[in-house]
């Protein structure tokens, strides 16, 4: 039994969708054609769930890297072989709008926990054919989104030192959320697949002009179909055996 997702070897099937809210969870596991709640810890919500006839875990790691990466190296000792990411980020591009979809090709490892575990020299990037089955998923349905680096950082609100926002709009990052560095790197750590897909919810950049909206309806109706997505992409690379 994991000491914080509190559940045993064998319980899970090894393709997982993660995300950070647990109701975010439990709003997944309602599409699926049945599921079943595993188990509820502190900020860790798993349900199993049936979805186009694949085995499909849902698992919620909460916000921010540290408490993220206890899940991710939980599920890998319980069998997790392809984990995906769902979740939320904010745009750093002009031309990025919320409920817009980004798929990380790979992140900035602006995060506090993997240069804990590995050199800054070694790269966060995610697999290759899971961003292809996200991407594909994204095209069946005409989702608009685009594939780019991720910048991944623990900062949410500013302090006085100044963040790097502007610096990473300036390289043509497009967008930054808490979780996806350390999902890659775990992932290629722990030899298994990973990949991840954000709803866009505003532009940190331009949050004194108005622009975040994590509620609102552009941003719920990405968010609505990002699951989609998500389950598409993973029942896909289950009933092809990658």
């Amino acid at each position: 039994m994991t000491p914080h997702l509190k559940l045993a070897e064998g319980s899970i099937s090894p393709y997982v969708l993660v995300c950070g809210d647990p109701g975010r969870a439990e709003s997944i596991a309602k599409l699926c054609e049945k599921y079943e709640e595993l188990a509820y810890n502190r900020e860790y919500r798993t349900f199993l769930g049936i979805y186009k006839g694949q085995k499909i875990t849902i698992t919620s790691h909460g916000v921010g890297s540290a408490g993220a990466s206890i899940c991710f190296e939980e599920l890998i000792k319980i069998g997790a072989k392809v984990i995906v990411r769902v979740g939320t980020c904010g745009s750093l591009q002009d031309d990025l709008g919320q409920g817009d979809h980004i798929i990380a090709t790979g992140a900035v490892r602006e995060d506090g926990v993997t240069p804990l575990l590995v050199p800054l020299g070694y790269p966060a990037i995610s697999d290759a054919e899971v961003c292809l089955a996200i991407e594909k998923a994204c095209k069946d349905i005409a989702a608009p989104y685009r594939r780019g680096i991720m910048l991944t950082s623990d900062l949410f609100y500013p302090g006085v030192l100044p963040s790097s926002l502007e610096l990473y709009n300036k390289a043509g990052v497009p967008g930054v959320e808490m979780e996806c560095s350390a999902l890659f790197v775990i992932a290629s750590l722990r030899k298994i697949r990973a990949g991840a897909i954000a709803t866009i919810d505003g532009n940190p950049l331009k949050w004194d002009e108005g622009n975040y909206d994590p509620h609102g309806d552009k941003v719920t109706l990405g968010k609505q179909r990002m699951l989609k997505i998500g389950l598409d992409a993973m029942s896909a690379m289950s009933a092809a055996g990658l």
